[in-house]
């Protein structure tokens, strides 16, 4: 009983501790106000009680209308015609009224050129690709939008040049002004906004049986290395499994299609994702990661592990280079030693460096150390045929032991 009590206790303080406090979301919406108001789209910062405040649809459009570089003030058809005029928004009225947040998030995606979604799914969308980190709700307040485009900024349109980079070009903004949207190196916290989205729990199953009632057998985690639905894992993650899943910081479930190359003494292995979830929605594509061909590590370098430990919600942690050359038997190559904590279920993760490039796949521990995390590079996939049919779950399971 006491057991359970604390372990009761202990997710609980988990919890609480994940929940931003409202000062702390206050805080973050006064840095963006800052941050806009700095760069021209607003006029100034409001007080903490205005930031609260919902965010009205004539506001949300106007700064919309500012963030393409044109001056809201002086259109002659005013701002929502203007923006209705371009495409970006599908409503025109009710300027006082609440800007609902998918609304205002198809808006913005329509602006950087993104197509395959509706006013309905665009906030789920969002989150799906990354231009969001986190769920707002129904509607926005004042400092929900600021928040929302000020993480925008750096977004890259469906194009390549993110909103950003597209008001320099046009001469409304300086490479000065923008500089610090785009840093060399990212914090823990910008990696897990920007990169976040792209990782995902896999979940195994041993028998068809299982697969149907949903009750995994194992799992593991994983990562998206193309927009079509490539994904990268650890083999012992997938082995001896007839059918995967794979849960996206979203929500949503997709089924594995295929697998493409698979190596268990590199414990690497290649997927195809489908792109039609086992909810029936449609993912046009993926957010996914660039891996470093050469990563150029050394010692004492910052990494950062990104999975789901214990098969819980997507994680990240950080941690440094403790050896880049590492013997392990196991493996019969060098891994990558590192302090970026994970746990069972982190299997098959991505380890990123501070650019947000992938540099290894987290695989494993020793279970005598304290804090000695192993990586196995990347190598064999980029060496792999990413164009092949690939096989079922199911097919290697037989392939492998047809050649025992």
């Amino acid at each position: 009983m006491k057991k359970r009590f604390f372990a009761l206790l202990c997710a609980l303080t988990l919890l609480l501790g994940a929940v931003p406090s409202a000062a702390a979301l206050e805080g973050e919406s006064q840095k963006a106000a800052g941050t806009l108001a700095a760069l021209g789209l607003i006029d100034g910062v409001p007080s903490g009680a205005d930031l609260s405040s919902p965010a009205s649809r004539l506001q949300a459009v106007k700064l919309l209308v500012r963030l393409s570089g044109a001056d809201a003030e002086e259109l002659v058809s005013g701002p929502q015609d203007y923006a209705a005029a371009q495409g970006w928004v599908t409503v025109t009225g009710g300027q006082k009224d609440p800007i609902p947040t998918g609304e205002f998030c198809a808006a913005l995606l329509r602006l950087l050129g993104y197509e395959g979604f509706t006013d309905a799914n665009a906030a789920l969308f969002a989150r799906r690709v990354a231009l969001t980190s986190r769920d707002y709700g129904e509607t926005l307040t004042l400092g929900d939008l600021y928040q929302l485009v000020r993480d925008a900024l750096p977004f890259p349109g469906e194009d390549g040049p993110s909103a950003a980079e597209r008001l320099v070009e046009k001469g409304v903004w300086t490479q000065e002004q923008v500089q610090d949207l785009f840093p060399e190196e990212l914090t823990a916290r910008q990696l897990a906004d920007r990169h976040m989205a792209a990782a995902f729990r896999l979940d195994v199953y041993y028998t068809d049986k299982a697969y149907r009632a949903q009750r995994r057998s194992n799992g593991g985690s994983g990562f998206f290395v193309t927009p079509d639905g490539l994904a990268v894992t650890n083999y012992h993650t997938i082995e001896d499994a007839v059918q995967a899943t794979v849960t996206l910081i979203t929500g949503e479930t997709f089924p594995v299609e295929k697998v493409l190359f698979y190596d268990a003494g590199a414990d690497l292995a290649l997927l195809r994702i489908s792109r039609t979830s086992l909810e029936k929605t449609e993912a046009p594509f993926f957010s996914c990661l660039e891996i470093a061909e050469e990563p150029a590590l050394r010692r004492g370098d910052p990494v950062y592990a990104l999975g789901a430990p214990l098969g819980l919600t997507l994680a990240i942690s950080d941690g440094v280079v403790s050896s880049t050359d590492h013997e392990v038997q196991k493996f019969g190559f060098p891994c990558i030693v590192n302090t970026a904590d994970i746990s069972h279920g982190s299997s098959g993760g991505a380890l990123l460096n501070a650019l947000g490039h992938v540099v290894g796949v987290t695989s494993g521990a020793y279970e005598a150390g304290n804090n000695l995390y192993i990586s196995v590079p990347l190598t064999p996939v980029l060496a792999a045929d990413w164009t092949v049919e690939g096989l079922t779950l199911r097919e290697v399971v037989e392939e492998v032991r047809n050649a025992e």
